[in-house]
């Protein structure tokens, strides 16, 4: 059963098609990796899903219920949780506090916003710095912050935005394996938007490719890496 549903998602930004009639599914339970080179509208894609910006056309579902056209705060409280490419945590609060802001969208206690809180910091491996400022944290710890603070909000779509991208090796590998503990644990959903390969092959059971804001491939990531408009498009064409 698909939990989100996209169709023929469009948005122009001054004449120039960002995204141009984009339609895609992503199954409960699945991870979907959404890849393409820089400018292809990834992120832009993210924006219309999660309410940031709205669509010239198209429609967006999630979970049987429209929402296409939401405000960044209704598409939250319907279940879409986001991370975004530059992160910008709450300097001056604490670790805990920057989470415990996200885990408020489920209740008004703030005692049990701040279990819950811990609870997401712990297994994003950043409980040692609760107390800590978050404008203190390197940019790995501000990285899993991002992730922390979305998955606070209890989404039923997760939605990561190149959460890897400046990370070292062994710091994808575990960020990869908290994500596939979450998918097996909880079956949350997860769409990403990534450039790190490493990533998107080890986690992805299916990857949807864009190119000029139109989607040109879409399959399992063995079959997609050897497409040859995928080649043509990330290589400038395919291996002779």
């Amino acid at each position: 059963m698909a939990l989100l549903e996209v169709a023929g998602l469009t948005k122009s930004f001054r004449g120039l098609k960002a995204v141009a009639g984009a339609s895609f599914t992503v199954e409960a339970g699945a991870i979907v990796g959404l890849i393409g080179p820089n400018g292809a509208g990834k992120t832009t894609c993210f924006n219309l899903i999660a309410g940031a910006i709205r669509p010239d056309a198209g429609t967006v579902t999630l979970d049987g219920r429209p929402i296409t056209g939401f405000s960044a705060d209704r598409a939250c409280r319907a279940g879409i949780g986001r991370t975004f490419q530059v992160v910008k945590p709450f300097v001056q609060l604490s670790v805990l506090d920057n989470v415990t802001v996200g885990a408020l969208r489920a209740t008004r206690d703030v005692a049990t916003a701040q279990r819950a809180a811990r609870q997401v910091l712990e297994l994003l491996h950043l409980d040692h710095k609760a107390g800590q400022l978050a404008g203190t944290l390197t940019l790995p710890e501000r990285k899993r912050l991002e992730v922390a603070r979305a998955l606070a909000t209890g989404p039923k779509l997760l939605l990561l935005d190149e959460v890897m991208a400046g990370l070292r090796p062994t710091e994808i590998d575990e960020m990869v394996a908290v994500f596939r503990t979450l998918n097996r644990e909880t079956g949350l959903t997860i769409l990403l938007v990534e450039h790190v390969m490493r990533a998107v092959m080890a986690l992805a059971g299916k990857i949807i490719v864009l190119h000029h804001g139109r989607i040109i491939a879409e399959g399992g990531p063995d079959q997609v890496v050897r497409d040859p408009a995928v080649l043509e498009c990330y290589l400038g064409g395919a291996p002779a």
